[in-house]
């Protein structure tokens, strides 16, 4: 079975997890520009792990939530 690459389970993640907030009011949520979310959610960024630790931790969510594929 082949697994769906990070940068898509990622986009795939923050797609879902914006729910109804404003681009705008989402990228301000989880602490990034909203070109970088515009980049992320079209899979064509691509995170430390710094960053990425700062978005799980304002979504309160945990790296599973974001790459099940990997877990």
């Amino acid at each position: 079975m082949r697994k769906t690459s990070l940068d898509k389970q990622l986009a795939k993640f923050l797609h879902k997890a914006q729910g109804d907030l404003s681009f705008v009011k989402f990228a301000k949520k989880v602490g990034v520009s909203h070109t970088t979310l515009h980049r992320l959610q079209a899979g064509e960024h691509h995170l430390t792990l710094a960053k990425l630790e700062t978005i799980t931790d304002k979504l309160k969510v945990k790296l599973s939530d974001v790459f099940p594929d990997e877990y």
